[in-house]
């Protein structure tokens, strides 16, 4: 999402390190955000989006389940007073919704999504995310609820290779999950890391640690990130006006893949059709205008943020039409 790197962006109201939010102005221009509007940033983290999306005058209704990130934002000066233009959400994505009836919007001009772990959550070894340092195993987003030791050590050998198939699309899933069993118990990133390592034949030096698809799968399961991601699409659909535009940024194909889906089926997009199966005209009016193609930084950001690399804009306009009724469909 964001990258501990120097950036005019950051300030100690964040609360934490200096950051860079990934493809910045495109989002912001996807957006376009006008003074007055109502904005929702459904992945607040440390800010980045939001801080830009003030600057033009928007009022941000800010989203996050990590407790840290919420109490950063409550130090910001625009989080304060009666009439406050940052709006703090200690809630999940997924209940968009919800929060924003709670808090009397209606609705919202845009929304825009950041998915995926944050760069503070992956900095900081005690929240037990990255393999770079050795920290708790535990990489819950929300702090509470199962962590990803209860997971790996509790779960049987074939959910546990099911989770690293496919969340991490691991092809020797089921050798690393055996790998992991024989270790039991496992209490840490570390340990969890030379397990996976010694399982898949680590080379040290090699482009790609070996470790990266079974953590970003374990992670991706323990946090149910792709049904949060299904079900917070399916809010800005219902929240954002017409002519509200919806932002998202991935940096994954199993995230660009629900994305894309979502955004062609609300567009009314069809599959093609054959002459065994003519195209069916579709009856449901679009939700979203002709979605974007994707976006990806340019090489300048990928040199001063290495995290941009793998990230994928899409973004859409919302139509006039009815939302349609929801579906887990995109996850499966």
């Amino acid at each position: 999402m964001t990258a501990p790197l120097p950036s005019p962006e950051a300030g100690p109201a964040t609360g934490f390190g200096p950051h860079v939010p990934v493809l910045l102005d495109e989002v912001v221009e996807a957006l376009a955000p006008s003074p007055g509007d109502v904005i929702v940033d459904a992945t607040f983290g440390a800010g980045g989006y939001t801080r830009r999306l003030l600057a033009a005058g928007a009022t941000v209704h800010a989203f996050d389940r990590d407790p840290d990130a919420i109490a950063a934002g409550r130090r910001w000066p625009e989080a304060q007073g009666d009439a406050p233009r940052l709006v703090l959400h200690p809630r999940r994505f997924s209940e968009l919704a919800e929060g924003l009836a709670e808090a009397g919007v209606a609705s919202v001009q845009g929304v825009v999504f950041d998915i995926g772990v944050s760069s503070m959550q992956l900095d900081q070894a005690a929240r037990g995310f990255a393999f770079s340092s050795d920290g708790p195993l535990d990489m819950r987003m929300s702090q509470d609820g199962p962590s990803a030791a209860d997971f790996l050590n509790e779960a049987d050998e074939q959910a546990i290779a099911d989770v690293l198939y496919r969340y991490g699309e691991e092809r020797q899933s089921r050798r690393v999950a055996r790998a992991i069993v024989a270790a039991r118990p496992l209490e840490t990133t570390g340990q969890l890391a030379a397990v996976v390592r010694k399982a898949l034949g680590h080379r040290p030096g090699a482009p790609k640690d070996p470790a990266t698809r079974s953590f970003q799968a374990i992670r991706i399961h323990v946090n149910g990130e792709l049904d949060e991601l299904v079900a917070g699409l399916a809010g800005a659909e219902r929240m954002l006006v017409p002519g509200g535009r919806l932002a998202v940024v991935s940096f994954h194909s199993l995230e660009d893949r629900i994305v894309k889906q979502f955004l062609r089926e609300a567009a009314g997009a069809m599959p093609a059709g054959s002459r065994h199966l003519p195209q069916l005209a579709s009856t449901v009016k679009p939700v979203f205008e002709k979605p974007s193609s994707a976006i990806r930084p340019t090489s300048a950001e990928e040199a001063r943020n290495p995290r941009a690399r793998s990230a994928t804009l899409r973004w859409a306009v919302r139509t006039a039409a009815p939302a349609r009724a929801t579906s887990g469909s995109l996850a499966e």
